[in-house]
């Protein structure tokens, strides 16, 4: 490295203060911005009876037989196939999520259990259950308790836009009024 001769380092400093002269001094309008929150699901007001209700419908012996190859779907017995495709394509819009990021099982399957008992007396036929994917626990044991309910006509694996591997949609059977 060469090092510069002071004579020309004092000619470069007289020359940038003559070039910057009559110039004012820019006041400070940094943007901070705050980071957005995605909009937290639809906080109904469930009762604990109401989930009480639908709680017992979820059992951990209980294994339904549901295909291990290709994404995690399922369809009760009198429901299209057509269906569950209409859900993979992401056709049906939730109306309702719910996010079991950090839950324990219990807490997951009561959650579970309140949203389903939610959609039904708001008359909501799609909702889409985050599990996420971590250690598998959840996403595991959500499709076995879903499988379960006699309200759960269908779930599949959520489209992208909705979660992809960490979520499923699932359509539920609203009853007429």
């Amino acid at each position: 490295m060469s090092k510069k001769d002071p004579a020309l380092e004092e000619n470069d400093f007289a020359l940038f203060q003559e070039a910057v002269k009559g110039i004012k001094q820019l006041s400070n309008d940094t943007i901070i911005t705050t980071r957005r929150q995605r909009p937290k699901a639809d906080q109904r007001n469930v009762s604990t009876k109401d989930s009480q209700n639908h709680e017992f419908y979820f059992s951990d012996e209980f294994e339904p037989h549901l295909s291990e190859q290709g994404p995690m779907q399922y369809a009760r017995s009198d429901v299209s196939k057509y269906e569950v495709k209409k859900l993979r394509r992401g056709v049906y819009v939730p109306d309702i999520y719910l996010d079991m990021h950090g839950m324990t099982q219990q807490e997951a399957k009561r959650e579970l259990a309140a949203m389903i008992a939610a959609c039904i007396k708001d008359g909501v036929s799609c909702a889409c259950v985050m599990h996420g994917i971590g250690k598998h626990i959840l996403k595991q044991k959500a499709p076995l308790w879903l499988a379960q309910h006699p309200d759960v006509m269908a779930f599949h694996q959520a489209p992208l836009e909705f979660g992809g591997a960490g979520a499923l949609l699932v359509l539920i059977e609203i009853p007429e009024r």
